[in-house]
C-alpha cells in the first residue's frame, strides 16, 4: 500500500492518541470522518496498522525494574530459546538481532531478586548481559513521513 501525506496525518494522529474518533482526527487534518474511517480500515486490511494497544506504567503495576538483556546463545540453544521465551511473563519484548549477541529482551522485574531468577533461568540457553533502565530519554515516539 503507497501511504500518502493524508495516510501519514492519520497514523500521527493515532500514534499521539490512538482513541481518538474518527470526527476528532478528521477535524485535525480537514477530512470527514467516513473518510477518515475509509482510510483507517483500509490500512487495517494492509497491515499498516496492526492494532491498538494501552500504554502501561510498569513502576505503577508493582514493578521496580526495567532492563535491556542481551543473549549470546550457546551452539544449538537458539531455536529451543525462541520457543521457550513466550512462557517468560517478564520479557516484553524480544528481538532476534544481528551481532555478536542473538537476541535482545526488553524485561519488567519486582526487584533485583527476580532480576537474579530470571538470569538464573536464560543461562542454560547462553551467555547474559543485562543493562538496568535508568530512565528513558524517547519513548513510543510516532513514525512519521520518510523524507528522501
Amino acid at each position: 500500500m503507497k501511504l500518502d501525506i493524508i495516510n501519514w496525518e492519520i497514523l500521527k494522529c493515532l500514534q499521539e492518541n490512538a482513541r481518538l474518533s474518527n470526527a476528532e482526527i478528521g477535524r485535525k487534518i480537514g477530512l470527514s470522518s467516513p473518510a477518515v474511517a475509509e482510510r483507517i480500515k483500509k490500512m487495517e486490511d494492509y497491515g499498516v496498522l496492526k492494532g491498538y494497544t494501552a500504554n502501561v506504567s510498569y513502576t505503577d503495576t508493582g514493578y521496580q525494574l526495567k532492563a535491556m538483556i542481551t543473549l549470546k546463545a550457546f551452539m544449538g540453544r537458539l531455536k529451543p530459546f525462541m520457543v521457550e521465551v513466550a512462557t517468560f511473563k517478564e520479557v516484553i519484548n524480544c528481538y532476534r538481532v544481528t551481532g555478536n549477541e542473538n537476541i535482545i529482551m526488553e524485561v519488567v522485574l519486582k526487584d533485583q531478586m527476580h532480576l537474579q531468577e530470571l538470569i538464573d533461568k536464560l543461562i542454560a540457553y547462553g551467555e547474559v548481559k543485562t543493562h538496568i533502565i535508568l530512565s528513558n530519554l524517547i519513548e513510543h515516539n510516532p513514525i512519521t513521513y520518510p523524507k528522501k
